[in-house]
């Protein structure tokens, strides 16, 4: 009996990688994160989505952090630029600039607490920024007020923003809401005539209403305040 050798086979050739990019590796972080949530987008669950290891996302990306700045700045695309260079009112329009930024980390709640740390330095947080400073100088506020006064509108932009999330992903904030409601309406006018005066007003308006007001109080403020002259070293810096 013959023995016959099997007639060897040639193994199918696994599909070539596409190469990694830079662009192809926050575009992947973002769709990660509609699809599991920012929490999720690591470089080592980013690395398991790219078929690769954590080392090679580390030639584009330096870590965590600046993979989700760089998240913060692709979505900063959705904001509307628009009537930075439209007509009427200037304040109108920087508000209108300022509620869509804050529109856009309202749809991305992670997105919205990341950004009160995250440090992002793309073209589209540059845009934002030339925008929100070209209107504050079309409507006379001084240079050095308004480097200043963009940084505390966006901080209160992204605050507001980062504690809807909280409250959003919170199991029991409308319980601990609806207590301090009552709390505050339910204030003796002996002990706390203030709170007792102004318990419903507290919480009236809308929350448009409010980030609205907010902003109006805070531009009209980098109109009004000068900046002191100079800068001790106790002073508080981001």
């Amino acid at each position: 009996m013959t023995a016959h050798s099997a007639a060897p086979r040639s193994r199918r050739e696994r599909p070539a990688k596409p190469a990694l990019t830079r662009e192809g590796i926050i575009a992947t972080a973002v769709a990660l994160m509609h699809a599991e949530g920012l929490k999720r987008v690591t470089m080592r669950r980013l690395a398991q989505e790219l078929d690769t290891g954590p080392a090679s996302l580390y030639v584009y990306v330096r870590n965590t952090a600046e993979l989700h700045a760089a998240v913060l700045d692709e979505l900063l695309g959705a904001v509307d630029l628009r009537p930075a260079k439209a007509a009427g009112d200037w304040s109108d329009r920087l508000v209108q600039v300022l509620t869509s930024y804050t529109v856009v980390l309202f749809e991305n709640p992670g997105l919205a607490q990341s950004a009160l740390v995250a440090r992002p330095s793309g073209k589209r947080y540059l845009d934002l920024l030339e925008a929100l400073l070209s209107l504050l100088h079309e409507g006379g506020v001084p240079n050095k007020r308004a480097a200043w006064g963009v940084d505390v509108l966006l901080q209160f932009a992204t605050a507001t923003a980062a504690e809807q999330a909280t409250r959003d992903q919170a199991a029991d904030a409308q319980d601990e809401q609806d207590a301090l409601t009552a709390a505050v309406r339910g204030a003796s006018r002996r002990t706390h005539p203030h709170l007792a005066e102004l318990g419903t007003e507290l919480f009236s308006g809308t929350g448009r209403d409010r980030l609205t007001w907010g902003f109006r109080t805070l531009i009209n403020g980098t109109l009004a305040t000068p900046r002191p002259d100079t800068a001790s070293a106790e002073d508080i810096h981001p």
